[in-house]
C-alpha cells in the first residue's frame, strides 16, 4: 500500500470513529474538528495527509512547525494550523506569524505578550487555555483552581478565547478529566473542548469534544 492510501485510510477510519462517536451522543460529527497532530512527522507523511483533502493539523514546537509549514502556507489557501505544545514568550512572534490557533494558552504573562503581538501583527488569533486537569507538575497548565481567574484575565485583554484544553494523565482513566474540562468551560460560557487524543478521542467527542488531536491514529507510529 502506497503511502498516500494508506493515510488515506486512517484518514476515513479516524473520522468515522469520531461519526460513530458523536452519534452515540446524540451530536452532529461536524462539531466535532480533527487536529492531525503533524509532529515529528515525515514530510511525505503530511504531503500524504494533504493530498487526502485534510486541511487542520497541530504542531508542537514552533521552529519544527515553521520547517513543516511555511512553504505550504503560500500556496494552501484554507490550512488551518494549530499550536498545541507550550509557548516559550520568546517564541510569541513567530507563533503569531505561522499558527492560527494558540491551544495552549496557560498562564497571564503568556496572555499580555500574546495580546501584544496580536495588536502588533494586526492578527487575532483564535486561543484555547490549557487546564493541568491532573494537577501534575511536569505538565503545562493553569490548575483547575485558577482557571476561572486566567479566563477573566484573557477576557480584560481581550484575546479571542474560544475554549479549554487539557491532557489527561496517561495513567488515569480520560473522561473524568474531559468532564472536569467542560464544567468550567460551561460555567465560564465557553464552548470549545480540546481534549481527546488517538488512545481516546472516541470518549472526547462523547463527551463534548469540539477538537480532537490525533496523530498516530492518522499518521501511523512517530519514526522518532
Amino acid at each position: 500500500m502506497s503511502i498516500e492510501a494508506e493515510i488515506a485510510r486512517r484518514l476515513d477510519g479516524v473520522q468515522a470513529r469520531i461519526t460513530g462517536a458523536a452519534a452515540r451522543a446524540g451530536r452532529d460529527p461536524d462539531d466535532v474538528c480533527l487536529v492531525a497532530i503533524s509532529k515529528t512527522q515525515p514530510d511525505q507523511r503530511i504531503a500524504a495527509a494533504l493530498t487526502a483533502g485534510h486541511r487542520v493539523f497541530g504542531e508542537n514546537r514552533v521552529q519544527e512547525a515553521w520547517a513543516h509549514w511555511a512553504n505550504r502556507r503560500t500556496v494552501i489557501d484554507d490550512l488551518e494550523l494549530h499550536l498545541v505544545g507550550p509557548l516559550q514568550t520568546n517564541k510569541v512572534r513567530d507563533a503569531v506569524a505561522l499558527f492560527d490557533v494558540i491551544q495552549t494558552l496557560d498562564r497571564p504573562r503568556l496572555a499580555v505578550k500574546l495580546a501584544k503581538e496580536f495588536d502588533r501583527a494586526g492578527r487575532q488569533l483564535r486561543c484555547f487555555i490549557q487546564v493541568n486537569t491532573g494537577e501534575e507538575p511536569q505538565k503545562a497548565g493553569v490548575l483547575p483552581v485558577g482557571a476561572d481567574d486566567l479566563i477573566a484575565e484573557c477576557r480584560r485583554l481581550e484575546l479571542p478565547v474560544e475554549g479549554l484544553m487539557c491532557i489527561p494523565p496517561a495513567d488515569e482513566p480520560a473522561p473524568p478529566h474531559f468532564a472536569l474540562l467542560g464544567e468550567i468551560a460551561s460555567r465560564n460560557g465557553l464552548a470549545g473542548l480540546s481534549m481527546g487524543m488517538s488512545a481516546d478521542f472516541e470518549s472526547a467527542a462523547e463527551l463534548g469534544a469540539s477538537h480532537v488531536r490525533v496523530g498516530t491514529g492518522v499518521f501511523g507510529p512517530r519514526e522518532v
